[in-house]
This record gives C-alpha cells, structure tokens and sequence, in this order.
C-alpha cells in the first residue's frame, strides 16, 4: 500500500505494508538514520520522533498511522546546516555522550521548549522522562534544555 505524510516539511509517499514500523520507514526507506533504536519496545525513548507536535515512539507507529501527519525527526531541526539553539546547547554543555539517546533527547527536549512550560529542573526532568541515557546521569542534558530555554526567552 502506498501511505503519503510530511517529514521534515517534506511531502513524502512510501510503498510498504501498513504495519511497517515508523522507525524502519524513516531509516531504511527515507534514509533518515539520525532517529536511532534502543529497545524496540517504547521503553527507551531513542527512538523519539514528533508527531503533529507530539512526542513518540517510532518503534510503536505503524507507518499507517502517519498518514496526513507532520512528522519531525532529528535532521529536520537544524536549518542549512546550522544548529538549532537546543542542539547547539547540546554541544556546548556536553550533553551528549555516546549518541544513542541524543536524537531522542533533543526531540523531546525540543517539544518541551515549545510547549512554553517553565523551565525548572523538575519540569525538564519530567518532559524528558520518556527518554532513558545510559552516560551522562541527565544533568549536563537538563543543563542543555535549561540553556536553550535562557536562549530562547533572551535572544
């Protein structure tokens, strides 16, 4: 079957059965290998994607379910190149270690800034709940999301 969404502002159409994993459609089809598996399961949170705004598990999305949807993965948060501000926060504090969680993280901490939620230590630690790190323990990646926030309230 042939199931039509948008990616990264891009419209895409791809010819796979219904049940086919988001995940799979995205790295092997669209070759967008920046979305990474960790569990297979919806435990781990690597595999973090948004949806129409919302963070999922694209290990648990049949592509079925994305038709007519906005789907954003980590490659469409840069612009020419250019990092965004959460992904250049990333950098700088080393919130990034072995790589694994980092597209996960930067989406779901990118869904956060966008909801305007106050950006205290709990709130960050809540809204990236769903996403497990195995390096750094969370701290330099809160200090990311919490540097990107002071970015984002003074340019």
């Amino acid at each position: 079957m042939s199931f039509s969404f948008t990616v990264n502002d891009d419209p895409v159409e791809v010819e796979v059965a219904g049940t086919r994993r988001l995940l799979d459609v995205l790295r092997e089809d669209l070759q967008l290998t920046g979305t990474k598996e960790g569990c297979g399961e919806g435990e781990c949170g690597a595999c973090s994607v948004l949806i129409d705004g919302a963070v999922v598990d694209a290990c648990l999305v049949p592509v079925s379910q994305a038709v007519g949807t906005q789907v954003r993965t980590v490659e469409g948060l840069a612009d020419n190149g250019r990092l965004d501000i959460l992904q250049q926060a990333f950098l700088e504090t080393g919130g990034a270690q072995c790589g694994i969680c980092t597209p996960g993280m930067l989406m779901a901490g990118g869904a956060f800034l966008a909801s305007g939620t106050d950006p205290t230590e709990d709130n960050i630690r809540e809204a990236i709940a769903g996403n497990l790190c195995r390096c750094t323990g969370y701290t330099k990646i809160i200090d990311a999301i919490a540097l990107a926030a002071e970015r984002s309230a003074h340019p």
